[in-house]
């Protein structure tokens, strides 16, 4: 009978390590091509476009804030990576807030996108009321697809803490909000980039805050 249970507990044994070390590994490939594109203390290899609204953006406590709640909007404006990305998977944490009775409170990630005259110009995945998980063209072709909230509507703190992910690769775009995917899209257009600078909208109109936290990029191969 100890035998069979020493027998047993081996057996037993040899499972966990076999499927921790399996996870290790895939772990180590999942995380190993990502970086993270915030330093957490400074906006060091970020830009503001236009330049005349650099003070409505500022780092506090390893978080990007973009405006202040209060002040309104005037005018669209962006943060935006010094680096250019092409196929990658984005991921954040974010968070925006404003009084609705001021003015639209919008935000959205720009990606695959440049500037062009005075505009940024390229994909955005939306975020605000009526705009949550879309797939917009900013500056060039208006709104792509719309986002799917039959499941997310469940999940979503309009006010609170959400994460975005972004998923790139060739023509292929898939966009999650806290895990949910909200849409997809296949660019048919071959004229259009499939690299860019990656960005942070904040939407005139009213006093909105937009805040951003641990945003990472993770290269995917072609393979």
């Amino acid at each position: 009978m100890n035998s069979i249970k020493k027998l047993h507990y081996r057996i037993i044994l040899i499972f966990i390590i076999v499927f921790t070390c399996s996870l290790l590994n895939v772990s180590g490939q999942h995380f190993k091509n990502t970086i993270s594109i915030f330093n957490n203390n400074s906006l060091n290899g970020w830009n503001v476009h236009p330049s005349s609204s650099k003070d409505l953006w500022k780092v506090e406590k390893g978080i990007i804030v973009g405006g202040d709640g209060v002040r309104k909007i005037e005018e669209n404006n962006y943060l935006y990576t010094e680096e250019i990305y092409g196929d990658f998977e984005f991921r954040c944490l974010f968070r925006l807030t404003g009084d609705a009775g001021t003015g639209l409170i919008n935000s959205g990630i720009q990606y695959r996108s440049n500037i062009i005259d005075k505009n940024m110009v390229g994909y955005q995945a939306d975020i605000g009321t009526g705009y949550w998980g879309d797939i917009y063209d900013e500056h060039r072709r208006g709104k792509l697809v719309g986002g799917d909230l039959e499941t997310l509507k469940h999940i979503l703190s309009e006010t609170g803490w959400n994460s975005y992910t972004i998923r790139c690769k060739g023509d292929f775009h898939e966009i999650f909000i806290n895990g949910v995917k909200t849409c997809e899209y296949e660019e048919k257009n071959p004229d259009i980039p499939k690299s860019g600078l990656i960005g942070i909208q904040l939407h005139s109109g009213g006093n909105a805050k937009i805040e951003f936290r641990d945003l990472t990029i993770t290269y995917i191969s072609e393979n």
